[in-house]
């Protein structure tokens, strides 16, 4: 059984204890964004829930269209490169005619087809081509066995995919419009651990399967995974504060908390799972000083978890269909969050 799901007791109880403590101490603490919501909490479980069955139900809807393997994945390449050609010229025929509006609106619609074919075309090949057995049975060198020093390979190897995967998911429109989900509640507590991502299948990662080719077996692979998941749940919390010498090597809750903040000095730092010394080796540390302000720098007010799950997939290809040059679009979904936000702002100024 995936330790995550076996571990689900452990996580109901301490969210439970996490709750009491905090309704204990709340007098003397006052309202803090610590404390439980209902309608956070319930829409932070829910999609919890969600990633737990996505992984099952998507990479199957999505088979076939994997090109080289599913039934219409050919196509799908084929309705990727009709629509970049259409696009292109409708582009074209936008600025040099008299048919502006017309030809806006077919490079409209073609982006947006452009973009969501190309994208599930790369992402189901890359997720096709990079399986763990496949990469078992290309592996560079002989199996190291499932030993305690195998194990922790393994978790080492797994933490630092993991560092990159995090960072790029920041660093990245598309990759964050599957990660924000986790940066949207402005609470933070053990249940915001569980608010996890339902669209992973949508993204590029470096695959931790890469793993395979240096002899650690796909399953020692997964174990390392499932270490990796129970210890970022316990750091989800404000009730911890410092935990002294350990904060120089290991991710801790307080470093957590700043990765969680919307602080201006706190966004896009401190994305290691159990150690923090990528962090600080590449330059993305950052140690908690002022309050930590929770969510995102434009919050959603709603806890509709579709809504959290889709809304900047949404406001991303809304952006491919406003735009007007392949070089627009092609930022809007491949360049930061930041750089869309800031030219929707400097939109606003000119009009």
């Amino acid at each position: 059984m995936d330790s995550t799901v076996a571990a689900i007791p452990v996580f109901f109880g301490t969210m439970g204890a996490e709750h009491l403590w905090l309704r204990a101490h709340a007098e003397q603490r006052g309202p803090t964004p610590a404390d439980y919501e209902w309608r956070d909490t319930v829409a932070s479980l829910t999609m919890g829930v969600g990633s737990l069955v996505a992984p099952f139900v998507l990479p199957k809807l999505l088979a076939p269209f994997t090109p080289g393997k599913g039934k219409y994945g050919k196509a799908l390449v084929v309705t990727a490169a009709a629509a970049v050609a259409a696009t292109s010229v409708a582009d074209v025929v936008a600025r040099r005619t008299t048919a502006r509006r017309v030809a806006r609106r077919i490079a409209s619609a073609g982006g947006v087809v452009a973009v969501v074919t190309g994208g599930i075309a790369i992402t189901s090949t890359l997720a096709s081509r990079t399986t763990g057995n496949r990469m078992w049975n290309r592996r560079l060198v002989r199996d190291l066995g499932r030993g305690p020093v195998a194990l922790a390979a393994a978790t080492l190897g797994w933490d630092f995919i993991y560092y990159w995967n995090h960072r790029f998911m920041h660093e990245s429109r598309y990759m964050w419009a599957i990660h924000v989900v986790h940066h949207s509640s402005e609470r933070y507590n053990l249940s915001t651990a569980l608010r996890q991502p339902v669209a992973d299948a949508l993204g590029t990662f470096v695959p931790y399967s890469l793993l395979a080719l240096v002899g650690l077996h796909p399953d020692l692979i997964a174990d390392a995974r499932g270490i990796n998941l129970l210890y970022q749940y316990w750091i989800h919390t404000d009730t911890i504060r410092r935990l002294g010498p350990f904060e120089k090597v290991l991710n801790t809750p307080s470093h957590h908390r700043v990765h969680h903040g919307s602080n201006q000095q706190y966004i896009d730092r401190n994305h290691g799972s159990i150690l923090i010394c990528w962090d600080r080796l590449f330059g993305t540390f950052e140690a908690e000083a002022e309050p930590v302000v929770y969510g995102l720098t434009k919050n959603l007010d709603t806890f509709n978890p579709a809504r959290v799950a889709g809304h900047e997939h949404f406001e991303m290809l809304r952006d491919v269909a406003r735009s007007e040059t392949w070089r627009e679009r092609l930022s809007f979904v491949v360049r930061g969050p930041g750089w869309a936000y800031r030219r929707h702002a400097s939109g606003a100024r000119e009009s």
